[in-house]
């Protein structure tokens, strides 16, 4: 597992730009909540999923969205999803609960998880995201995150994410 040394190693060699924030750590959206008023840009939260045919997924959205997990499915080509368990997340992408990100794909296996991005922070300026750890956050391009992934050997997917009415 390459880990965070990686992740910054693969951002220098691919001169892309970020801002890192060091902060207390967070476990949940809420929490990190008082924390992103001082952070510009997208927030994110992330889904681990894996579906009915065994299948992983992590898909990353808004901060703020409730996704519908029913209508997600369709819209990222899958089988029916429920969450990952932690122990999943530890084997495929070398964390653990409360600091998921897609930057984690770095110590993914190519095919072994699809990473989905929504469109909205795929397009975004800055994207908000953990460096493999909760106790801080990197600011970069939403296509900067494609970069990655793509580099990693992944191919990630852009989706319009469906969202609940709140």
């Amino acid at each position: 597992m390459r880990g965070e040394a990686g992740l910054l190693a693969d951002l220098d060699a691919l001169a892309i730009p970020f801002a890192s924030f060091e902060h207390v750590a967070v476990f949940t959206v809420a929490e990190s909540d008082a924390v992103n008023v001082a952070i510009p840009g997208a927030h994110t939260k992330n889904l681990f999923l894996k579906d009915n045919g065994g299948a992983f997924w992590l898909v990353t959205v808004p901060g703020d969205a409730r996704v519908d997990l029913k209508a997600l499915p369709a819209a990222i080509g899958s089988k029916r999803v429920s969450f990952g368990k932690a122990e999943d997340m530890e084997r495929l992408l070398g964390i653990a609960p409360g600091s998921v990100t897609p930057l984690a794909a770095i110590n993914a296996a190519p095919g072994s998880i699809t990473v989905v991005i929504d469109a909205g922070l795929a397009a975004a300026e800055t994207v908000n995201v953990h460096p493999l750890r909760n106790t801080g956050t990197l600011g970069l391009a939403g296509a900067a995150v494609l970069d990655l992934l793509r580099h990693w050997g992944h191919a990630p997917q852009v989706a319009a994410i469906p969202i609940q009415p709140a």
